[in-house]
């Protein structure tokens, strides 16, 4: 199954943000195989810097060292598919500032939600980062279920048990972007947090 054969963004209703850096993975998945989604923030700014765009790409690059730091022995994104490791964004383009306006969170959270019912055999879900976080709980509400992650600073509600229709659900701090502007504390609790995920979603397999 291609992904953006699957779901898409039709209108474009969100002015404040970058249209022209859309993007949906344009990856090749057996939906029955996906057992762990990790969900980080919007697109990135250059295509080339997008999940499964190659070695080079920005998100790659830290993406993998936070799967390496928490013991995961890969070289590249295939690695992580054929782990049954499915990688996506909450908001499906660019930001055009620091922050992703909540409004704009809450429309493309319909797109995430298309994408990730894709997914039957799915254990677990890394959010990653408050965009991720917000986008998550809007799916909930539009499915009649409680809020999943409660709120509070990322630091004091990471160790808490969450689950989503009978998944584990868990928050952690945004991986996706320039390694050098991620704090070494948060590096080891984004390993902690991907190791604990990886341990319930694999579970059976």
């Amino acid at each position: 199954m291609l992904i953006n054969d699957q779901i898409r963004c039709v209108d474009f209703p969100c002015a404040d943000a970058l249209h022209e850096n859309y993007w949906i993975p344009s990856v090749e998945v057996d939906p029955g195989s996906i057992r762990l989604i990790l969900i980080s923030e919007t697109s990135a700014h250059q295509p080339a810097d997008n999940y499964y765009a190659g070695g080079a790409a920005l998100f790659a690059r830290t993406t993998l060292q936070a799967f390496r730091e928490a013991g995961v022995g890969i070289s590249n994104f295939d690695d992580l598919l054929s782990m049954g490791i499915y990688l996506t964004t909450a908001v499906k383009c660019g930001k055009s500032g620091y922050a992703v306006p909540t409004h704009t969170i809450h429309n493309c959270s319909s797109i995430l939600e298309r994408e990730i019912a894709l997914f039957p055999s799915v254990k677990a879900y890394l959010l990653m980062g408050d965009v991720a976080i917000k986008a998550f709980n809007a799916i909930a509400k539009r499915q009649g279920e409680p809020r999943v992650i409660p709120a509070g600073s990322t630091y004091k509600i990471r160790g808490g048990e969450f689950t989503y229709l009978g998944r584990r659900v868990f928050p952690s701090y945004l991986q996706a972007g320039p390694s050098f502007g991620i704090e070494k504390s948060k590096q080891r609790m984004i390993a902690q947090d991907i190791a604990n995920a990886l341990r319930v979603a694999m579970v059976g397999n």
